[in-house]
């Protein structure tokens, strides 16, 4: 069977099994999901190949540990597809993109962050280079996800529970850098809501979202309107394209097959 059919099999089993929340019950569905430690991993290669280093190996799960998806995403301007924003070294070298954090001078967390590119650079400072430039498994990066994510609420597949994790105070995210984010108030989030469907109902909580989102990373550009019931979308949009909810949740939010995160309710 080809690729596109098992998976089209695999997307039609999805709606037909009822949903439950165990992990056991997701057996089936797992082997869609890439391996936690990859999942969310971004691979940057506009121009690291030309100009003889290896690509940028991303770990969102790094960074959002830390940072909220609105201020990467509307503050700095990383756009929400990979290889998109085209990142040069002279890009973050005038502070823009991954050089908006690091520059080697701003302080996060008690400790410096180190600078992401530079014209020239010694034996030593390539060190520095490999952290990002550099296969996820090189010794030269400083984190592993076992030993990062040890401590994190797991959902199944061994994905962090960014939601728990967050609601617990694991981990503290941050919405705000000076010199490139501005004070302004918060927009009042709408209240949460359920979303009928033929089969199970889906309760949005837009508080949930905003804690990591704003309002302003979902609409307009991924949700063009904000009034409940203006835009349809299907199953397949999601899973399948990538678009609406699939935009974040078959990449870097938990996957859309843990059916039971967003299908709560079972309609009689």
């Amino acid at each position: 069977m080809a690729p596109i059919q098992k998976l089209l099999s695999a997307f039609i089993i999805a709606l037909t099994v009822p949903v439950s929340a165990s992990a056991a019950d997701y057996s089936h569905y797992l082997r869609h999901i890439p391996p936690a430690e990859n999942f969310g991993q971004v691979v940057l290669d506009n121009y690291s190949h030309k100009a003889g280093v290896l690509p940028v190996t991303f770990d969102h799960w790094l960074h959002r540990a830390k940072f909220t998806c609105r201020l990467c995403h509307i503050d700095i301007g990383f756009a929400m597809k990979a290889e998109v924003t085209e990142i040069s070294a002279a890009d973050n070298m005038s502070g823009y993109y991954c050089g908006a954090c690091h520059d080697g001078k701003r302080v996060f967390d008690g400790r410096n962050i180190f600078g992401s590119c530079a014209e020239n650079y010694t034996e030593d400072e390539g060190k520095r280079c490999a952290r990002c430039h550099s296969s996820a498994e090189a010794e030269e990066r400083k984190y592993d996800y076992k030993s990062f994510s040890e401590k994190l609420p797991k959902l199944p597949g061994n994905l962090i529970d960014w939601e728990k994790a967050e609601s617990e105070g694991k981990v503290k995210l941050t919405d705000f850098l000076e010199g490139v984010s501005y004070k302004r108030e918060p927009l009042k989030a709408q209240d949460d809501f359920t979303i009928k469907i033929r089969s199970w109902d889906v309760i949005f909580s837009h508080r949930k979202h905003t804690v990591w989102n704003g309002c302003e990373l979902c609409h307009p550009m991924i949700f063009p309107s904000t009034k409940r019931g203006t835009t349809k979308y299907s199953m397949f949009q999601i899973m399948m394209k990538g678009e609406y909810c699939g935009v974040c949740h078959t990449s870097v939010a938990f996957s859309v097959w843990l059916c039971a995160k967003c299908h709560i309710t079972l309609v009689e």
